[in-house]
Protein backbone atom coordinates (compact mmCIF):
# COMPACT_ATOMS: atom_id res chain seq x y z
CA UNK A 1 0.00 0.00 0.00
CA UNK A 2 1.42 3.30 -1.14
CA UNK A 3 2.26 5.76 2.03
CA UNK A 4 3.97 9.00 2.22
CA UNK A 5 7.88 8.58 2.07
CA UNK A 6 10.53 10.33 4.51
CA UNK A 7 11.92 12.11 1.60
CA UNK A 8 8.33 13.65 1.11
CA UNK A 9 8.03 14.66 4.68
CA UNK A 10 11.68 15.69 4.93
CA UNK A 11 11.27 18.32 1.94
CA UNK A 12 8.23 19.57 3.21
CA UNK A 13 9.74 20.07 6.87
CA UNK A 14 13.14 21.63 5.31
CA UNK A 15 10.81 24.41 2.95
CA UNK A 16 7.64 25.25 5.11
CA UNK A 17 8.82 28.79 4.96
CA UNK A 18 8.22 28.48 1.35
CA UNK A 19 4.92 26.29 1.16
CA UNK A 20 3.04 29.07 4.00
CA UNK A 21 4.26 32.28 1.53
CA UNK A 22 2.78 30.75 -1.74
CA UNK A 23 0.05 29.28 0.36
CA UNK A 24 -1.12 33.11 1.69
CA UNK A 25 -0.59 34.17 -1.50
CA UNK A 26 -3.33 31.53 -2.46
CA UNK A 27 -5.87 32.18 -0.08
CA UNK A 28 -5.56 36.58 -0.71
CA UNK A 29 -6.08 35.71 -4.69
CA UNK A 30 -9.14 33.05 -3.81
CA UNK A 31 -10.42 35.62 -1.30
CA UNK A 32 -10.66 33.30 1.59
CA UNK A 33 -8.79 36.06 3.51
CA UNK A 34 -11.97 38.00 4.28
CA UNK A 35 -12.22 39.12 7.30
CA UNK A 36 -9.33 37.54 8.78
CA UNK A 37 -6.28 39.54 10.45
CA UNK A 38 -3.11 39.37 8.67
CA UNK A 39 -1.63 37.85 11.96
CA UNK A 40 -4.53 35.10 12.74
CA UNK A 41 -4.07 34.04 9.16
CA UNK A 42 -0.19 33.42 9.59
CA UNK A 43 -0.69 31.90 12.49
CA UNK A 44 -3.33 29.39 11.48
CA UNK A 45 -1.19 28.68 8.42
CA UNK A 46 1.94 27.96 10.87
CA UNK A 47 -0.36 25.92 13.11
CA UNK A 48 -1.61 23.49 10.69
CA UNK A 49 1.24 23.10 8.54
CA UNK A 50 3.01 21.83 11.65
CA UNK A 51 0.03 19.47 13.21
CA UNK A 52 -0.05 17.97 9.37
CA UNK A 53 4.01 17.74 9.76
CA UNK A 54 3.60 15.80 13.25
CA UNK A 55 1.39 13.49 12.28
CA UNK A 56 3.11 12.62 9.20
CA UNK A 57 6.33 12.31 10.72
CA UNK A 58 4.77 9.78 13.65
CA UNK A 59 3.37 7.51 11.06
CA UNK A 60 -0.33 8.40 11.57
CA UNK A 61 -0.65 7.94 7.92
CA UNK A 62 -2.82 10.05 5.96
CA UNK A 63 -6.81 9.78 7.19
CA UNK A 64 -7.24 11.57 10.08
CA UNK A 65 -10.03 10.06 11.45
CA UNK A 66 -7.59 7.88 12.67
CA UNK A 67 -5.99 7.59 15.36
CA UNK A 68 -2.88 9.94 16.21
CA UNK A 69 -4.99 12.99 14.66
CA UNK A 70 -6.43 14.30 17.25
CA UNK A 71 -4.57 17.32 17.99
CA UNK A 72 -5.12 18.33 14.04
CA UNK A 73 -9.01 17.31 14.42
CA UNK A 74 -9.50 19.45 17.37
CA UNK A 75 -7.51 22.30 15.25
CA UNK A 76 -9.95 22.28 12.32
CA UNK A 77 -12.90 22.43 14.44
CA UNK A 78 -12.35 25.18 16.24
CA UNK A 79 -11.26 26.98 12.80
CA UNK A 80 -14.59 25.48 11.75
CA UNK A 81 -15.89 27.24 14.26
CA UNK A 82 -14.03 30.66 14.12
CA UNK A 83 -14.99 31.00 10.35
CA UNK A 84 -18.80 30.31 10.74
CA UNK A 85 -18.71 33.33 13.74
CA UNK A 86 -17.12 35.68 11.27
CA UNK A 87 -20.10 35.04 8.68
CA UNK A 88 -17.49 32.98 6.18
CA UNK A 89 -19.15 30.46 4.21
CA UNK A 90 -18.34 26.73 3.12
CA UNK A 91 -16.10 27.64 0.21
CA UNK A 92 -14.16 30.16 1.86
CA UNK A 93 -13.60 27.66 4.45
CA UNK A 94 -12.64 24.83 2.35
CA UNK A 95 -10.35 26.78 0.57
CA UNK A 96 -8.29 27.58 3.26
CA UNK A 97 -7.06 23.71 3.12
CA UNK A 98 -6.97 23.49 -0.44
CA UNK A 99 -5.15 26.67 -1.55
CA UNK A 100 -2.23 24.17 0.30
CA UNK A 101 -2.38 21.64 -2.59
CA UNK A 102 -0.55 23.85 -5.60
CA UNK A 103 2.48 24.99 -3.33
CA UNK A 104 2.47 21.25 -2.02
CA UNK A 105 2.23 19.93 -5.60
CA UNK A 106 4.83 22.24 -7.12
CA UNK A 107 7.47 21.08 -4.28
CA UNK A 108 7.17 17.33 -4.65
CA UNK A 109 7.39 17.84 -9.17
CA UNK A 110 10.88 19.80 -8.36
CA UNK A 111 11.55 17.27 -5.49
CA UNK A 112 10.81 13.84 -7.60
CA UNK A 113 11.44 15.34 -10.99
CA UNK A 114 13.86 12.70 -12.04
CA UNK A 115 10.98 9.67 -10.47
CA UNK A 116 7.89 9.97 -12.52
CA UNK A 117 6.38 7.02 -11.27
CA UNK A 118 7.15 7.96 -7.14
CA UNK A 119 5.92 11.50 -7.89
CA UNK A 120 2.66 10.24 -9.20
CA UNK A 121 2.09 7.97 -6.05
CA UNK A 122 3.31 10.60 -3.59
CA UNK A 123 0.90 13.75 -5.32
CA UNK A 124 -1.81 11.12 -5.02
CA UNK A 125 -0.87 10.24 -1.25
CA UNK A 126 -0.78 14.22 -0.11
CA UNK A 127 -4.05 14.56 -2.10
CA UNK A 128 -5.79 12.25 -0.35
CA UNK A 129 -4.45 13.72 2.57
CA UNK A 130 -5.73 17.47 1.90
CA UNK A 131 -9.03 15.76 0.82
CA UNK A 132 -9.52 13.97 4.21
CA UNK A 133 -8.46 17.38 6.02
CA UNK A 134 -10.73 19.23 3.73
CA UNK A 135 -13.77 17.09 4.49
CA UNK A 136 -13.30 17.13 8.20
CA UNK A 137 -13.18 20.78 8.05
CA UNK A 138 -16.28 21.23 5.54
CA UNK A 139 -18.71 18.76 7.67
CA UNK A 140 -17.62 20.58 11.27
CA UNK A 141 -18.37 24.07 9.75
CA UNK A 142 -21.66 22.65 8.72
CA UNK A 143 -22.12 21.67 11.89
CA UNK A 144 -20.97 25.34 13.47
CA UNK A 145 -22.98 26.87 11.25
CA UNK A 146 -25.84 25.44 11.90
CA UNK A 147 -25.50 26.20 15.23
CA UNK A 148 -25.23 29.64 15.27
CA UNK A 149 -27.86 30.24 12.92
CA UNK A 150 -29.92 28.04 15.45
CA UNK A 151 -29.16 30.33 18.12
CA UNK A 152 -29.85 33.29 16.11
CA UNK A 153 -32.95 32.46 15.36
CA UNK A 154 -33.67 31.76 19.47
CA UNK A 155 -32.04 34.95 20.08
CA UNK A 156 -34.56 37.00 17.38
CA UNK A 157 -37.74 34.50 18.85
CA UNK A 158 -36.26 36.31 22.61
CA UNK A 159 -36.26 39.81 21.11
CA UNK A 160 -39.80 39.22 19.44
CA UNK A 161 -41.69 38.55 22.55
CA UNK A 162 -40.61 40.52 25.29
CA UNK A 163 -42.38 40.74 28.43
CA UNK A 164 -43.54 44.10 29.49
CA UNK A 165 -44.45 45.26 33.47
CA UNK A 166 -47.63 47.92 32.90
CA UNK A 167 -47.86 48.10 36.43
CA UNK A 168 -46.94 46.72 39.97
CA UNK A 169 -48.92 42.82 39.62
CA UNK A 170 -49.83 43.05 35.50
CA UNK A 171 -47.54 41.84 32.83
CA UNK A 172 -48.08 42.65 29.11
CA UNK A 173 -46.85 40.17 26.13
CA UNK A 174 -47.53 41.97 22.41
CA UNK A 175 -47.56 39.34 19.93
CA UNK A 176 -45.89 40.42 16.64
CA UNK A 177 -46.12 38.25 13.60
CA UNK A 178 -47.67 34.47 13.13
CA UNK A 179 -47.43 32.18 16.26
CA UNK A 180 -46.09 28.43 16.05
CA UNK A 181 -44.93 25.85 18.23
CA UNK A 182 -41.61 27.13 18.67
CA UNK A 183 -42.28 30.27 19.42
CA UNK A 184 -45.70 29.48 21.71
CA UNK A 185 -42.59 27.44 23.90
CA UNK A 186 -40.39 30.39 24.21
CA UNK A 187 -43.33 32.64 25.11
CA UNK A 188 -44.29 30.67 27.96
CA UNK A 189 -41.13 30.03 29.36
CA UNK A 190 -40.68 33.87 28.84
CA UNK A 191 -43.74 35.05 30.41
CA UNK A 192 -44.14 32.20 32.99
CA UNK A 193 -40.76 33.27 34.29
CA UNK A 194 -41.37 36.77 34.47
CA UNK A 195 -44.56 35.84 36.76
CA UNK A 196 -42.42 33.81 39.32
CA UNK A 197 -39.72 37.12 38.78
CA UNK A 198 -42.20 39.81 39.49
CA UNK A 199 -45.20 37.87 41.73
CA UNK A 200 -47.38 39.25 39.37
CA UNK A 201 -50.86 38.33 39.31
CA UNK A 202 -52.42 39.16 35.77
CA UNK A 203 -51.19 39.26 32.37
CA UNK A 204 -52.11 40.57 29.19
CA UNK A 205 -51.13 39.14 26.06
CA UNK A 206 -52.04 41.27 23.08
CA UNK A 207 -52.45 39.86 19.44
CA UNK A 208 -52.85 43.10 17.87
CA UNK A 209 -49.82 42.68 15.77
CA UNK A 210 -50.74 38.83 15.04
CA UNK A 211 -51.90 39.18 11.26
CA UNK A 212 -54.25 35.71 11.34
CA UNK A 213 -55.75 33.85 13.85
CA UNK A 214 -56.34 29.78 13.24
CA UNK A 215 -57.37 26.72 14.47
CA UNK A 216 -53.55 26.11 15.58
CA UNK A 217 -52.82 30.10 16.25
CA UNK A 218 -56.15 29.40 18.76
CA UNK A 219 -54.53 26.06 20.57
CA UNK A 220 -50.90 27.90 21.26
CA UNK A 221 -53.38 30.83 22.95
CA UNK A 222 -55.14 29.14 25.00
CA UNK A 223 -51.90 26.67 26.44
CA UNK A 224 -50.39 29.62 27.27
CA UNK A 225 -53.51 30.39 29.36
CA UNK A 226 -53.64 27.52 30.96
CA UNK A 227 -49.84 27.44 31.54
CA UNK A 228 -50.41 30.97 33.29
CA UNK A 229 -53.15 29.79 35.00
CA UNK A 230 -51.50 26.84 36.81
CA UNK A 231 -49.05 29.29 37.97
CA UNK A 232 -51.83 30.88 39.94
CA UNK A 233 -52.19 34.10 37.78
CA UNK A 234 -55.04 35.57 35.76
CA UNK A 235 -54.64 35.87 31.68
CA UNK A 236 -56.14 38.35 29.61
CA UNK A 237 -56.22 38.11 26.28
CA UNK A 238 -56.29 41.60 24.29
CA UNK A 239 -56.48 43.04 20.60
CA UNK A 240 -59.13 41.12 19.42
CA UNK A 241 -60.22 42.80 15.91
CA UNK A 242 -63.50 41.99 14.60
CA UNK A 243 -62.18 39.85 11.74
CA UNK A 244 -60.59 37.69 14.24
CA UNK A 245 -63.49 37.48 16.53
CA UNK A 246 -65.26 36.29 13.29
CA UNK A 247 -62.64 33.91 12.06
CA UNK A 248 -62.91 32.55 15.56
CA UNK A 249 -66.65 32.28 15.50
CA UNK A 250 -66.55 30.70 11.92
CA UNK A 251 -63.77 28.17 12.79
CA UNK A 252 -65.97 26.87 16.13
CA UNK A 253 -63.34 27.86 18.18
CA UNK A 254 -63.84 27.20 22.17
CA UNK A 255 -62.29 30.40 24.06
CA UNK A 256 -64.50 29.88 27.22
CA UNK A 257 -63.34 31.52 30.21
CA UNK A 258 -60.81 33.31 28.52
CA UNK A 259 -61.66 37.00 28.85
CA UNK A 260 -61.12 39.24 25.49
CA UNK A 261 -60.66 42.88 24.85
CA UNK A 262 -60.68 44.39 21.73
CA UNK A 263 -57.30 46.52 22.86
CA UNK A 264 -54.42 46.58 25.18
CA UNK A 265 -55.89 49.84 26.57
CA UNK A 266 -59.59 47.79 28.07
CA UNK A 267 -57.37 44.73 29.20
CA UNK A 268 -55.47 46.95 31.97
CA UNK A 269 -58.24 48.87 32.88
CA UNK A 270 -59.46 45.51 33.87
CA UNK A 271 -56.69 44.25 35.41
CA UNK A 272 -56.37 47.17 37.33
CA UNK A 273 -59.97 46.67 37.90
CA UNK A 274 -58.90 43.30 39.59
CA UNK A 275 -56.44 44.54 41.32
CA UNK A 276 -58.80 46.59 43.32
CA UNK A 277 -57.15 49.84 41.73
CA UNK A 278 -59.06 52.85 40.05
CA UNK A 279 -57.93 55.22 37.66
CA UNK A 280 -59.69 58.69 37.64
CA UNK A 281 -59.28 62.07 35.44
CA UNK A 282 -57.60 64.96 37.12
CA UNK A 283 -59.11 67.81 37.91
Amino acid sequence: MAALQNSTVEAIKNNQAQLLSEWTKRLEASGATRNLKEHDLAQQTRDLLSLLLTGLENGNGSKIAAAGWEDTRQFLEKLSQSRALLGQDSQQTANFIFALKGPLFALLQNHYQDQPALLAEQLLEVSELLGTVGMHTIGTFQKSREAVIKRQQEELLELSTPVVKLWDGVLALPMIGTLDSQRTQVVMESLLQRIVDTGSEIAIIDITGVPTVDTLVAQHLLKTVTAIRLMGADCIISGVRPQIAQTIVHLGLDLQGVVTKANLADALKLALTRLGISLGKAV
